[in-house]
């Protein structure tokens, strides 16, 4: 019997579907997660969903410090009672609340929260993350310009972060089981490779245009009001999936100094 299936049968906590609860049960795996971290003494390490612990049981023996923030009622309850004051337990919505200070993040993200929470994440100082994600959603954190999954994810990782998928975790090794295979993935934050006059700017236009990918940049800008006319704006013509991000900096570069024109008259 596999370390979940153990769990499951002596606390009777059964994963939720509907919660998107798909708990790993090939320790092996979780060893090579939490390898992956590279957490070192004093490292302040933070979990998100710890679910049945088969990540915490292992965090706990080598993490000084380690926060988890667990939404489920009974999770949170399983988890406090079994590592009491062996880390600092979060009971609440990890999309809603303020993160703790952190500088290792070590996660199995449900599907239907990890885009937000990896957006959230990008909003933090951290040395590194390692996250299992859904193989889709992997994907479009380090998809090619051109390709169907290249997307905003893409873009805003790719200029605050190195993103690098370290291994797939077929489907078979949780419970339950998935439609689809997963991937580890590993998250090290960089200074951005090209530089912008305004990142607020550049955020803002990567979402609008993603927003409607199949409509030209003008067009869209546009129709967000961000512009007047499309005058001046570099690749106007283009439609965002074609654009590398230095090319979408160049676009929020312009789209800035309309607003900053406009504003000083």
């Amino acid at each position: 019997m596999s370390e979940t299936g153990r769990l499951i049968a002596e606390t009777g906590i059964r994963p939720s579907k509907s919660k998107g609860q798909n708990f790993l049960t090939d320790g092996r795996v979780a060893d090579r997660h939490i390898g992956y971290a590279d957490i070192c003494p004093g490292d302040r390490v933070l979990e998100v969903g710890p679910g049945l612990g088969i990540l915490t049981q292992r965090l706990v023996e080598i993490a000084d410090d380690l926060t988890c923030i667990e939404l489920d009622d009974v999770l949170a309850e399983y988890i406090g009672k079994t590592y009491g004051d062996r880390l600092k337990l979060i009971h609440g919505d990890a999309v809603k609340i303020p993160f703790p200070p952190f500088n290792r993040f070590v996660s199995n993200l449900p599907y239907s929260v990890s885009t937000p929470i990896i957006f959230k994440l990008l909003e933090y100082p951290f040395k590194k993350a390692v996250v299992m994600v859904q193989k889709e959603f992997a994907e479009r954190m380090v998809a090619d310009v051109g390709s169907p999954d290249y997307s905003r994810l893409t873009v805003n990782l790719f200029y605050k972060a190195e993103c690098q998928i370290l291994e797939n975790v077929p489907r078979s090794r949780f419970n339950p089981q998935p439609k689809v295979d997963s991937c580890l993935v590993s998250i090290v934050p960089r200074p951005a490779p090209f530089t912008v006059k305004d990142e607020g700017t550049f955020f803002d236009v990567t979402r609008v245009c993603f927003d409607h990918r199949r409509k030209k940049i003008g067009t869209s800008l546009k129709g967000a009001r961000m512009i007047d006319s499309s005058e001046d704006i570099p690749y106007a013509d283009a439609r965002i999936e074609s654009l590398r991000p230095v090319e979408i900096g160049e676009i929020a570069d312009a789209v800035w100094a309309k607003k900053s024109d406009k504003n000083s008259i």
